[in-house]
């Protein structure tokens, strides 16, 4: 699980295989089960499981993020999170482990963009410790939380929200643009190490630039000066596009919510009390405002549905009397 010297070189590519995550993890699973072994989701579950090892030792974590999902019910729909497959956690440890050598790269040559944030703060942790106490999520004492979400078993619903809540432990990520002295905090929290986004340059601005500084650190010929020119504003111009992207995802959440809420209004919901006055529900996976209410942070918690309006993308509840 340890990087060799990098080599940072252009090349064209041609995808013959045409690879999706549920087909390579077809594949994964049937290498396991019988001699008829593909060598490709082999060997990537094997680096993935050495730099997941790595990532634990250095102070890092992946959260494997679920996705909120729509899926059939019956003749209707409903909400639920989708925990990612294996294969997927294996194919992000290749990326991040070619975003820290390029960020290496970047700090040996004294000019680059970095994906900085801070590490996690105490309020944020205790508040995923109430969490995981409401959900069933074991914590043993005097375990870190890189310890317990490295544990989890993703497949399981409660699990599925767990990781929902704990991307609120990672806040003040940024693009941090340098040239000459490094960033005074150079690291990314999550990943434990100095990291770079440098693997999805046709759907991510900044990739094009910092896979620009890598080639032409490591070639050792100077960085172009259309690169330079740009890296002041870089950080602020990704941070207003992430700003929007979010806002989009969020509409699109909160629209949906909405719409298989709609016809549920005076309904009676379990849930968790994520703070004073915000709710996780069990079923569907909906978290919404809970209004006059001093909710018990981190207890379940008896809800009933006051508002569900897809017009304004509207949902709240209320406790349950």
């Amino acid at each position: 699980g340890v990087v060799a010297p990098e080599v940072v070189e252009r090349a064209l590519i041609r995808s013959r295989a045409q690879l999706d995550y549920p087909g390579v993890q077809r594949a994964l699973d049937a290498s396991t089960s019988s001699s008829q072994a593909d060598e490709m989701p082999a060997l990537l579950a094997r680096i993935g499981t050495l730099r997941a090892e790595q990532e634990r030792a250095r102070g890092g974590l992946s959260l494997g993020r679920p996705e909120q999902e729509v899926v059939p019910d019956g003749d209707g729909w409903r909400l639920a999170f989708r925990a990612p497959l294996p294969v997927e956690d294996h194919n992000a440890q290749i990326s991040l482990l070619t975003g820290m050598a390029a960020a290496g790269i970047m700090l040996d040559g004294g000019i680059g963009v970095l994906r900085t944030m801070p590490a996690a703060d105490e309020a944020a942790l205790r508040r995923l410790r109430h969490q995981a106490l409401a959900l069933g999520v074991d914590w043993p004492a005097g375990a870190g939380y890189g310890d317990v979400l490295a544990g989890l078993d993703r497949t399981q619903p409660r699990v599925a929200a767990f990781l929902a809540a704990a991307t609120s432990l990672f806040r003040g990520a940024a693009w941090t643009p340098f040239v000459g002295a490094p960033p005074e905090q150079p690291n990314h929290g999550a990943v434990g190490a100095p990291y770079a986004h440098v693997t999805a340059p046709l759907r991510r601005l900044v990739d094009r630039y910092g896979l620009e500084i890598a080639v032409a650190l490591h070639a050792g010929y100077d960085v172009p000066a259309w690169v330079r020119s740009a890296l002041s504003s870089l950080g602020d111009v990704m941070a207003s596009a992430a700003r929007r992207a979010a806002a989009v995802d969020r509409a699109c959440t909160d629209l949906v919510e909405a719409t298989v809420l709609e016809h549920r209004v005076g309904e009676v919901f379990d849930g968790v009390a994520l703070d004073r006055d915000t709710v996780q529900l069990r079923d569907p996976a909906v978290v919404a405002d809970c209004d006059g209410a001093d909710l018990p942070e981190g207890e379940p918690v008896r809800v009933r549905l006051v508002v569900a309006d897809p017009t304004t993308r509207t949902v709240r509840f209320a406790i349950a009397g």
